[in-house]
């Protein structure tokens, strides 16, 4: 494709839960810090339903505007991701049948994005360990943006980075607040059950279908012209 022409379908990946199998180990580092280190007394069924957005944004929601400066935000942030890596780090793989997925839509000239709230810390530790960075033409972080999903301008700031409208990108995604910002920049989402049921998403029309895997013939029938 010429670098100057508008690409006819564009996909656009979340990161955790989308392209690894990781949430479990997110939400285990958080619930240890924020019980064990900051005493919220949450159950793990509340921790799973806080952990969205920038990591600051989940202090926030949590435990209010103003408990914690800046600087202390940074550092659980730091503590939390590093525990993260670390429990992750025996399981560190892609989701089954992402990595030839990933090759035939490169093959296919289909522009790709990574589109996610994580940073960039645990970006590059996926990519770099499972060498699938050049996949990707663009790469949009919690650092990237002002707001985080359900707000559409992760998915936009992906879209124009590689050049495609809205309503040629297709989204995958594994969490509703991600397919809610997807409706909301105008784009359809594929959503993985990795995390969530089928039912946590009922509210989101946008969804073309859900798969467990990228072995799925459905995700396969998306490389077709």
């Amino acid at each position: 494709m010429d670098n100057n022409q508008q690409p006819d379908k564009a996909f656009l990946f979340d990161m955790d839960g989308t392209m690894a199998d990781n949430m479990k180990f997110h939400a285990e580092a958080w619930f240890d810090i924020l019980n064990d280190d900051l005493g919220a007394g949450l159950t793990k069924e509340e921790v799973k339903k806080e952990m969205y957005g920038k990591n600051p944004e989940v202090l926030e929601r949590i435990f209010g505007k103003g408990k914690f400066s800046q600087q202390e935000m940074d550092e659980y942030s730091m503590k939390k991701e590093k525990d993260y890596q670390s429990r992750f780090k025996p399981h560190l793989k892609l989701i089954d049948g992402l990595e030839d997925f990933l090759k035939k839509a490169d093959e296919q000239q289909i522009p790709m994005a990574i589109a996610s709230a994580a940073i960039p810390f645990n970006i590059d530790y996926l990519l770099d360990h499972t060498h699938s960075r050049n996949y990707f033409k663009a790469i949009i972080s919690a650092d990237d943006v002002d707001k985080s999903k359900p707000n559409p301008e992760t998915f936009l700031k992906a879209a124009e980075a590689l050049g495609a409208k809205p309503e040629d990108c297709i989204v995958f995604e594994d969490a509703p607040k991600g397919v809610e910002a997807a409706k909301n920049a105008g784009m359809k989402c594929v959503a993985l059950t990795t995390a969530h049921e089928e039912a946590d998403f009922k509210e989101h029309d946008n969804v073309l279908y859900f798969i467990k895997d990228y072995r799925d013939e459905r995700v396969l029938e998306l490389l077709k012209k």
